[in-house]
C-alpha cells in the first residue's frame, strides 16, 4: 500500500544507462509516484557542474528532489521512498528480521554487485580503466551465490518483491553487456522474468543491441 503521494512530481536526475539510476526509476514506477526525469550527461561532465555538485557532492547519479528533500545514493533513495510512500511495509518490511534481510541485499548491491556485474559492464560499454578479469571473477562468484539464494524462492525475501529485488535487478539483468552469461543460472533468469512481470515495470535500455537476448 502506498500513501501520501507528493503534491508535485519528484525530480529525478539520472544518466539513462546507469543501473544505479534505473533501480530508482523502477521503484518510482512500481510505487506509481509522479516523477520528472532530468538527464545528466556524464560524457559532457554535466555531473561536475557546480549546480549538480550542490545536489550530489560526489557528482554521481541518481539524485531525487522531493519537495525540500534532496537525496543522492540509490540505496538511500530506495529506503527513503519505501519508508515515506509505502506505509504498509510491502517493499521494506518493518520487522527487525525482514528489514535486516533487505539490508543484506542492499549491502550486496553496494559490494559485489557494484564491483562485479556493474564493473565488467563499465569496462565493456564505457571503457572504464578497471581490471576486467578481476571484476569478471567477482561477477561470476556473485551470480553463483545469488543463484543459491533464490533457490525455491520467487523473490529475494520470499513470495513478494521488496526493494532487495529492486536494488539487485538492474546490473544483474545487464550482466551480459559485460560479457558475463546468465545461461548457467536458471533461478536468476526466472527471478528476472518475475521482476519484469511486476505491474508498472520499466526497463533500462540495453547499451548494445542484442546482448540481452539470452
Amino acid at each position: 500500500m502506498t500513501t501520501g503521494a507528493p503534491t508535485q512530481p519528484i525530480r529525478f536526475f539520472r544518466a539513462p544507462l546507469s543501473g544505479h539510476a534505473h533501480r530508482v526509476q523502477l521503484f518510482l514506477s512500481l510505487l506509481n509516484l509522479p516523477y520528472e526525469i532530468i538527464d545528466i550527461s556524464i560524457p559532457n561532465r554535466e555531473n561536475r557542474r557546480p549546480e549538480f555538485l550542490a545536489l550530489s557532492p560526489f557528482g554521481q547519479v541518481p539524485v531525487i528532489q522531493d519537495g525540500d528533500v534532496v537525496l543522492y545514493d540509490s540505496n538511500a533513495i530506495l529506503m527513503y521512498l519505501a519508508l515515506k510512500y509505502d506505509t504498509g511495509g510491502r517493499w521494506l518490511p518493518r520487522d527487525p528480521l525482514g528489514a535486516a534481510a533487505v539490508q543484506q541485499w542492499l549491502s550486496m548491491a553496494a559490494g559485489p554487485i557494484a564491483s562485479g556485474v556493474c564493473a565488467v559492464r563499465l569496462v565493456t560499454v564505457f571503457g572504464a580503466p578497471l581490471d576486467y578479469e578481476r571484476s569478471k571473477t567477482t561477477a561470476v562468484a556473485l551470480l553463483k551465490v545469488v543463484e543459491g539464494l533464490l533457490q525455491g524462492k520467487p523473490f529475494a525475501l520470499g513470495d513478494e518483491a521488496t526493494i532487495a529485488d529492486v536494488a539487485a535487478f538492474s546490473y544483474i539483468e545487464h550482466a551480459p553487456e559485460g560479457g558475463v552469461s546468465l545461461e548457467p543460472y536458471p533461478n536468476i533468469r526466472a527471478w528476472l522474468a518475475r521482476v519484469r512481470a511486476l505491474p508498472r515495470f520499466v526497463p533500462m535500455a540495453p547499451s548494445k543491441a542484442g546482448l540481452l537476448a539470452e
